[in-house]
């Protein structure tokens, strides 16, 4: 399986995903257009990554903002990813958000609460 890195953008966030080393990371501003096909292929790979690979794996979350069709775009991740840890393997979900955004950080907590999982919650000074 290969790495998957997108460069941020004005509307697009960073996205690196390293199979390899279990390391999954979105960060910045996420607004594209087309959302589904934006995510379109590290759905894919994250989905093939949870049936078939065997490494643990570590997803860091660390949006300023995201809009309507990203954030289902984000649920579909969060979805995928949770597959690692039924398939026995271990899961560490760190979502990020920035001092004082209580939105962001609710957004995490209703993502956790909609999958019955636990995510690490780290507040960050800018």
């Amino acid at each position: 399986m290969n790495k998957i890195i997108y460069r941020p953008t004005r509307i697009t966030p960073l996205i690196f995903f390293d199979p390899e080393r279990g390391l999954l990371e979105l960060r910045g501003k996420s607004s594209p257009e087309n959302a589904i096909e934006f995510y379109g292929k590290l759905l894919l790979s994250l989905e093939k990554f949870a049936k078939q690979g065997n490494k643990n794996l570590v997803a860091n979350f660390k949006f300023e903002y995201f809009n309507t069709s990203s954030s289902k775009c984000i649920f579909d991740i969060l979805r995928k990813i949770n597959l690692v840890k039924e398939y026995g393997r271990k899961l560490s979900i760190n979502w990020y958000y920035e001092e004082y955004d209580e939105d962001m950080q609710e957004a995490g907590e209703d993502y956790a609460d909609l999958l019955g999982t636990e995510f690490n919650f780290i507040e960050t000074v800018y």
